[in-house]
């Protein structure tokens, strides 16, 4: 997740809105009441409607003028039933939620306290890690977490972790578990190898 998070107050207006977004270079971010507690969500998209008139040179004749005048503030286009997940949840239900619903963004809160936001760039960003990284990561932890187990040989290729070695069950789950939680692995096979 991304952290710290930038916030729109709901009151601001709709330009100082599109000025942070584009400042801070994101599609979405988290829309707040007064006591900082989430409210809604505000989109690239939300911010743009209305918000262009058209070129009176490109017509002919006057160009119409809207029924009625643009939205002035933040919670006139937010979205107000937000989607939002723990800072435990596993990456592969938020990469769900994200499909299954079209949204970019989705905040992260422990209890009702906002601690970040979880976009798409970040999903891709996990998924984009190296297999020498992913490597390093996975053997780093069986080093600090599973020392009085077995040595484990650790090969990764495009996020699928290979562990060789031979275990006790407990030491085999733990392995396993371990290098499930590197950001970037997308599955985890123990091979099991004779013993001399």
């Amino acid at each position: 997740m991304t952290t710290p998070v930038v916030t729109v107050p709901r009151n601001v207006t709709i330009r100082q809105a599109i000025r942070l977004l584009y400042e801070h270079n994101i599609t979405a971010a988290p829309v707040v009441g007064a006591s900082g507690r989430v409210v809604g969500i505000v989109s690239e998209m939300d911010l743009l409607r209305g918000q262009f008139e058209a070129d009176p040179r490109a017509f002919l004749s006057p160009a119409p003028t809207p029924a009625e005048a643009p939205p002035r503030r933040v919670s006139e286009v937010m979205t107000s039933r937000v989607i939002t997940v723990t800072e435990t949840a596993d990456a592969a239900e938020v990469a769900e939620v994200m499909m299954t619903t079209g949204i970019k963004s989705v905040p992260v809160l422990r209890g009702e306290k906002l601690v970040g936001v979880v976009s798409r760039r970040d999903l891709m960003g996990v998924l984009a890690r190296s297999d020498e990284r992913i490597r390093a990561d996975v053997l780093e932890l069986l080093e600090e977490y599973g020392k009085d187990g077995p040595a484990w040989e650790v090969t990764v290729r495009d996020g699928v972790v290979r562990l060789y070695g031979q275990g006790t069950e407990r030491a085999e789950r733990l392995a396993d578990t371990l290098a499930r939680t590197v950001p970037g692995v997308t599955r985890v096979d123990l091979v099991h190898t004779a013993t001399a």
